[in-house]
């Protein structure tokens, strides 16, 4: 038991070496790539400096490490078992009569432990500079305009309204909408304000509509009832729980989300009618972090402890490199399809890592008995 302990220590802590340098070494290489990137778009704008360009990529690094951490799991955990298993090491604690099992428990352990770490702190650490960078980089080297990147043009939002009735709901629309001076603005807005039977109580007709504080404001509208003569124009206001920030954010990427803030904005979403599946995708990806890190570190020695003596070792260690690549590629795929909607966001963000440790866990059987 002690020497199980003792041996758990050793290769974890290889393990952990290993990891964290290729992890580094990876971020370091795309860094660079998108740094070049930006280097060549700031090169038009001479707003863009050289130090806002290196800003900017340094708050996109954390963002990277997360991306890229399943990978350099898989990586480092194949050369520092390969290094193991050339020197030895893992051959005499075989003979010892220790499993596979045993001294594999602290790899599988820390690859978990940096999953959470990643998900818990780094992630939301990862939102706030992303967050920051986007906001430079729109400032800076984007050319679009503040229309295009909220919402293309039109606005569709479902909400609760309780100043008529009891569970009342307002369905509202805006055919043109962008932001001004940092305010939201509109033309053409259209709101529905029904009971909980979805009967139609009154209706908002106006040609412009602003977002002050917590409250839409209609200027010079039209208040519909059914059954009575329209209004005389004037202003009208109607409360909601959503703010210009909400607004903002329920367009941007999730990554820009915390994983801590995912849950409560997820239910806001869905209370005022927007799509929440990229949310609910990216959340539930960051839920499965630490299980496909975990699957990464059992392939990553399902491939790489082989005795050298038996030949192949290149191509078992090309296959596990191999084998990684199609869990990316088959992961992004799964992706897509929960993104459209074609496969349920827990299946499309889970599935792989199932299905990576299934292999990992028959590779590793297969070396057991053999």
């Amino acid at each position: 038991m002690i020497l199980a302990i003792t041996l758990g220590r050793y290769i974890g802590r290889q393990f952990s070496f290993a990891v964290l340098a290729v992890l580094t070494g990876l971020t370091l290489i795309v860094g660079l790539f998108d740094y070049i990137d930006l280097l060549r778009r700031a090169a038009s704008q001479p707003r863009a400096t050289f130090a806002i360009v290196t800003e900017i990529e340094a708050m996109r690094l954390p963002f990277v490490t997360i991306e890229i951490l399943p990978f350099a799991v898989l990586l480092g955990g194949i050369l520092a078992f390969w290094r193991l298993t050339r020197s030895s090491e893992l051959v005499v604690a075989r003979a010892t009569g220790l499993s596979a099992w045993e001294f594999l428990a602290a790899p599988i352990a820390v690859a978990c432990l940096l999953g959470i770490v990643t998900t818990t702190i780094v992630s939301p650490v990862s939102s706030a500079l992303l967050t920051r960078a986007d906001q430079l980089e729109n400032r800076y080297l984007s050319t679009a305009n503040d229309t295009v990147a909220l919402s293309g043009g039109q606005l569709w939002l479902r909400q609760s309204d309780r100043a008529l009735v009891p569970n009342g709901v307002a369905i509202l629309h805006v055919q043109h909408v962008w932001l001004r001076h940092g305010k939201l603005v509109g033309d053409g807005a259209s709101v529905f304000r029904l009971d909980r039977q979805d009967t139609l109580l009154q209706r908002i007709e106006a040609p412009h509509i602003r977002l002050i504080g917590q409250n839409w404001v209609f200027p010079d509208a039209r208040l519909i009832t059914p059954d009575h003569i329209p209004a005389p124009p004037r202003t009208l206001t109607l409360s909601t729980d959503l703010s210009l920030t909400r607004v903002e954010e329920s367009f941007a990427s999730p990554d820009t989300l915390s994983f801590w803030q995912l849950p409560g904005f997820i239910a806001l979403l869905k209370h005022a009618g927007f799509s929440t599946i990229r949310h609910r995708l990216h959340y539930q990806s960051l839920l499965a972090l630490p299980l496909l890190a975990g699957t990464m570190a059992l392939l990553a020695a399902g491939f790489s402890m082989r005795p050298t003596r038996r030949g192949g070792t290149a191509q078992m260690i090309g296959s596990g490199i191999a084998a990684g690549f199609l869990l990316f590629v088959v992961s992004k795929i799964a992706e897509q399809f929960g993104e459209t909607g074609v496969l349920p966001t827990f299946l499309a963000a889970w599935a792989p890592a199932a299905v990576g440790l299934m292999l990992a866990i028959t590779l590793l059987l297969h070396l057991e008995d053999g």
